[in-house]
C-alpha cells in the first residue's frame, strides 16, 4: 500500500484554468451557467440553504467566537447542576419556525440549553469513563461535514479513504496485530462490539448459532449482552465467569465452564476479556485467556474500549500483554484519544473474516463506480452511508503528534496512582487494589457499620462531592457493595482537580467518626 504522501493527488499550477485553490475545490469564476448569465437570475431565487463565500465566513466567525467564549469560561463552569435546573428543559420543546431565526438567537438558545447538564468536557468530570471532546477533532468534523465526502466506497473519495486506511493500519500496529488485520471506525464501542460478535459467529458458528456460548465476567460492559441480543442469540448464550480476588476473570473456572457446556451439547465459540473494565479499569489475564481460546478453538475478543490506548504508554503495554493475540479488539478513541463522542473502532485479526461477515452483493445502481485501490467500508461494517470519521482521528494525530497523546495518558496513570496513594491511608475508606489503569474505586467503611450503612455512606459521600458543582463522580457495585469511582481520562483533568476530589472524600470519611 502506498503511503499517504504517495496517494495524495498533486495539484499543479494551471493559470489558464484558475488558481490551485479553484482546482482543488472544483470552482472556477469563469464558468458559465447553462441558462445564461447568472447575474440576470433574480436574487430572490437564491437558495437560502446554500451558505457560501462571505455569508459562510461571517457565520463561521460568529460560531467560533461563541465556542471560544465557551472554552474560555470552561475552567469556571460548573460540572453538574442541581436537579431543579432541569426544569428548563421544558422551555425547549418548541417546533421549528416557518421562517428562520437569526444566528445570534439560535446560539443564545443553545447556550441556555447547555446549562442544565453534566459538563463532560470539564476537568472535574471524573464519572463513568470520560473522554474530553478534543477541539481539533471538532475542527476535523467541520471540514468533513462541509466537504461531505462519500467514503462508504473507496472510489467515492480514494485519497481521503486512504487517510482513514492509514490510521486503521496504525491502530492495528498499536495493539500488536499482524499485517493481516484491518478494522472499521464506528459510532462507538457498542456498534464495534456488535460487528465483533458477528465476525466471531461467522468464523465459528455461521449457521447453527443458537447453541453457541460466549464467556465474560460480570465486570464486562453490558454492550456485550446487548450485541448478542441484537444478533439473535438467546439469553443463556452469555455465560458469566466469576472473578478472582483481584476482579479478574478466573481462568480455572473459565476452563470448567467450557468443558461443562460442551458436555451439555452447547457450542462454546467466544471468550471476552477486559482490557480496562468499566467499573474499575481492571485488566483480565489476557495471555492466559488467549491460551485457553487457542486450545479450545474459541474466538478471543478483547474489550479495550476503555484501556486500549494506554498501549501508547510503557505501563499500559506491560499491563495488557496478550492483547496482540486477540481475534478482535474494540477501542474507543472517544475515550483514550479524548475525541468527541461518536468514535469507536473494531480491529479484526483476519480482514477476510471482517469482509465475509458484512458483505452482500452490490446493487446495480452502484455499477458505474470504478474499482478503487482502497477498500469499500460498506463491505466491512453495518453502515452503508457513513460520516467521514477518519479525519477526526487523522487530523489530531498529525497536528499534535503521537507523543502529545502518550504524555497525556501517562499523566492520567500518574494521577490515578497519586489518588490511590492519598486515599489508601485514610480512615473509614476501603479501596479495591491498586489501579491497573486510571480508575480508583473506593467506599466508606466505618467501624461497626453494616454493609447497608457503608453503602448509604458511600452514596452520600458522592452526592456531597457532586453537590459542589466542581467535581462529578459516579458509583458502581462490586460484589454487591457500592463503590465510588474516580475515573481519570479527560485531557483537561489536572492534579488540582484530582486533589480536590480526594480532599472532599477524605473530609467526608473523617467526619464519619464524629457523627
Amino acid at each position: 500500500m502506498k503511503a499517504a504522501a504517495d496517494i495524495t493527488p498533486d495539484v499543479q499550477e494551471n493559470r489558464s484554468a484558475g488558481s490551485a485553490k479553484n482546482i482543488i475545490f472544483g470552482s472556477n469564476s469563469h464558468d458559465q451557467s447553462p441558462i445564461g448569465d447568472t447575474k440576470t437570475v433574480s436574487s430572490s431565487l437564491r437558495c437560502p440553504l446554500n451558505l457560501a463565500d462571505q455569508e459562510f465566513a461571517s457565520s463561521a466567525t460568529d460560531v467560533i467566537r461563541f465556542l471560544s467564549d465557551f472554552l474560555s469560561q470552561l475552567p469556571k463552569t460548573q460540572i453538574s447542576y442541581p436537579a431543579e435546573k432541569n426544569g428548563l428543559v421544558s422551555d425547549y420543546g418548541r417546533n421549528p419556525p416557518e421562517d428562520g431565526l437569526p444566528l445570534p438567537e439560535v446560539l443564545r438558545i443553545i447556550a441556555n440549553a447547555s446549562e442544565p447538564r453534566i459538563n463532560t468536557v470539564g476537568g472535574g468530570f471524573m464519572a463513568y469513563v470520560p473522554g474530553g471532546g478534543l477541539v481539533t477533532a471538532a475542527i476535523a468534523d467541520l471540514i468533513a461535514g462541509v466537504m461531505n465526502p462519500y467514503t462508504g466506497v473507496g472510489a467515492g473519495a480514494p485519497a481521503l479513504v486512504a487517510l482513514e486506511v492509514n490510521v486503521l493500519h496504525w491502530l492495528a500496529k498499536l495493539v500488536g496485530l499482524p499485517s493481516t488485520a484491518f478494522g472499521i471506525l464506528t459510532s462507538g464501542a457498542s456498534l464495534a462490539t456488535l460487528s465483533a460478535f458477528l465476525c466471531a459467529r461467522t468464523a465459528h458458528v455461521p449457521e447453527d448459532f443458537l447453541f453457541g456460548t460466549v464467556y465474560a465476567t460480570d465486570q464486562t460492559h453490558h454492550a456485550t449482552a446487548k450485541a448478542l441480543r441484537l444478533l439473535g442469540f438467546p439469553g443463556d448464550a452469555l455465560r458469566t465467569i466469576p472473578i478472582d480476588g483481584e476482579l479478574r476473570m478466573d481462568v480455572k473456572l473459565l476452563k470448567e465452564a467450557i468443558t461443562a457446556d460442551r458436555a451439555a451439547g452447547r457450542r462454546p465459540f467466544c471468550v471476552v476479556a477486559n482490557a480496562g473494565s468499566t467499573s474499575t479499569g481492571t485488566v483480565d489475564p489476557l495471555e492466559a485467556i488467549a491460551e485457553i481460546a487457542r486450545r479450545e478453538n474459541l474466538w478471543f475478543h478483547v474489550d479495550a474500549a476503555h484501556g486500549g490506548f494506554f498501549q501508547l504508554t510503557e505501563r499500559g503495554r506491560r499491563r495488557m500483554t496478550g492483547i496482540e493475540q486477540a481475534d478482535s479488539v474494540v477501542l474507543d478513541p472517544h475515550k483514550g484519544l479524548f475525541l468527541p463522542y461518536g468514535t469507536g473502532c473494531l480491529m479484526v485479526r483476519d480482514r477476510e473474516i471482517l469482509r465475509r461477515a458484512h458483505t452482500v452483493d452490490k446493487p446495480s445502481f452502484l455499477q458505474d463506480l470504478e474499482e478503487a485501490q482502497f477498500p469499500d467500508f460498506a463491505d466491512l461494517s453495518p453502515e452503508l452511508t457513513r460520516p467521514y470519521r477518519g479525519l477526526r482521528l487523522w487530523l489530531p494525530l498529525h497536528l499534535h503528534g503521537v507523543a502529545a497523546f502518550r504524555d497525556a495518558l501517562d499523566q492520567k496513570l500518574d494521577l490515578a496512582e497519586n489518588a490511590y496513594q492519598a486515599l489508601q491511608g485514610t480512615p473509614n475508606l476501603e479501596l479495591v487494589g491498586s489501579p491497573d489503569l486510571s480508575i480508583v474505586a473506593v467506599r466508606c467503611s466505618a467501624p461497626g457499620g453494616s454493609t447497608l450503612d457503608n453503602d448509604d455512606a458511600t452514596l452520600k459521600m458522592v452526592e456531597q462531592v457532586n453537590a459542589t458543582g466542581r467535581i462529578f463522580l459516579s458509583t458502581t457495585r462490586i460484589r454487591e457493595k457500592v463503590f465510588a469511582r474516580i475515573a481519570i481520562l479527560s485531557f483537561r483533568t489536572s492534579a488540582h482537580d484530582v486533589a480536590e476530589a480526594v480532599a472532599a472524600m477524605q473530609d467526608f470519611a473523617n467526619r464519619l467518626n464524629r457523627e
